[in-house]
């Protein structure tokens, strides 16, 4: 049997069975076809059955699927590292891969606890923002804040929270600064914590103080990376010392992500010392089909001119969003590739997924947010059919 993520397995109404996909269609058992408004967890950006993405991964499995990267390496997994350390911005060159964002982030918060271990710097705590969400894996639930997933950790220990206001990031730096090994943030962006959007100046201060106090700065990419803001990386604006990346890395085919490292923390672990080594190895790490579908899915994003798509997208949201008003609706926001429409009461988006079901569009509402990510392939029409149905649930 079964069991699903956070539903309620006594009472949740039987899920949508998908017997085909393609492009930003979800295709049912009762031949019923739905566009994916989230791109099944923001990570399918090219829509489903690419035949780029189908064939990169055909012709791996045709010479083999995976081979552990403990003592063996392999083509596909040099190509994608050396595709990202040219591609990313700066000196973000060092590539640890793990098998989904979750992990990555652990590998993120390890690599900072364990730099100023071997450094001799006994700082262990975590600054993250308040409602962050940064996976369901122990650490990351730890140093996230959101109750409705994390509510098995009572006090928490080791981490700080502070609200995306410049002087609330101020204050914490003032007060902590010899007790904090890194800033964790969701850049721009926080997904699961409610599609909250936040300035860009308050990256580029807590870049500022990172540098001014020898704190670690990491960014969680791996829900914005890849064009999701409206930036290739929020990583281009400002640049951080550690970048995770994850779902879209593979366009949403394979569970696969990476945690980059700059050149400042490489070189802490790099020694003649063994104890300086990080001690960590996901037995999918760098896996054959999925570094081979990345590769492609990055060739896609670059040679189609993402980013112009991802722009025409905001416009449409913004022009078909900008007259709607209910006053069941606290507030529209719309970033980048993103548009979260949340309600004074969560009651009001009960029944809402059955009634977009009906009209055609796979949606799933969570807290008080509706919400849609689509693939950037959609088209202006559909896009428009998306934002629509979202309307006239408020009708």
């Amino acid at each position: 049997m079964i069991w699903y993520p956070y539903e309620q397995m006594k009472t949740m109404k039987p899920p949508y069975e998908i017997v085909d996909a393609e492009g930003v269609y979800l295709y049912t058992g009762d031949g019923e076809a739905m566009i994916d408004s989230i791109s099944s967890w923001w990570s399918v950006i090219h829509g489903y059955k690419h035949p780029a993405l189908t064939h990169a991964i055909k012709e791996q499995a045709d010479v083999f699927s995976h081979v552990m990267l403990g003592g063996l390496t392999h083509k596909a997994v040099q190509k994608l590292s050396d595709k990202l350390a040219s591609w990313l911005p700066g000196d973000l060159n060092y590539c640890f891969f793990s098998d989904s964002g979750s992990v990555a982030v652990e590998v993120a918060l390890k690599m900072a606890l364990q730099f100023n271990v071997n450094r001799k710097d006994g700082r262990k705590t975590v600054l993250s923002l308040t409602h962050s969400y940064h996976g369901d894996t122990f650490k990351t639930m730890e140093v996230g804040d959101d109750e409705d997933y994390h509510f098995a950790f009572g006090e928490k220990k080791g981490v700080i929270h502070i609200d995306t206001q410049i002087r609330a990031l101020e204050e914490a730096f003032e007060k902590y600064h010899d007790e904090l090994n890194c800033l964790l943030v969701e850049p721009l962006l926080q997904g699961a914590g409610g599609m909250r959007m936040y300035d860009l100046a308050f990256l580029r201060r807590a870049r500022q103080l990172c540098d001014q106090y020898d704190v670690l700065l990491i960014f969680d990419e791996v829900a914005t990376g890849f064009g999701r803001t409206g930036y290739r990386f929020v990583a281009d604006k400002v640049l951080p010392d550690i970048l995770v990346l994850g779902k879209a890395l593979t366009g949403g085919y394979i569970g696969h992500a990476v945690t980059v490292a700059g050149e400042k923390v490489y070189c802490g672990f790099y020694g003649d010392d063994p104890s300086l080594a990080l001690m960590h190895g996901p037995t999918f790490m760098g896996n054959a089909l999925a570094c081979s579908v990345a590769l492609a899915s990055i060739e896609l994003f670059e040679g189609q001119n993402y980013m112009a798509k991802i722009h025409r997208m905001t416009e449409v949201m913004r022009r078909e969003m900008c007259a709607f008003f209910s006053p069941k609706v606290r507030e529209v926001r719309i970033m980048g590739g993103c548009i979260c429409v949340e309600v004074n009461d969560r009651a009001d988006l009960v029944g809402y997924q059955e009634f977009a079901a009906k009209r055609g569009v796979f949606a799933r509402p969570f807290l008080n947010c509706l919400y849609a990510m689509p693939p950037y392939v959609i088209g202006e029409e559909e896009l428009v059919k998306v934002l629509s149905v979202m309307k006239e649930w408020f009708a």
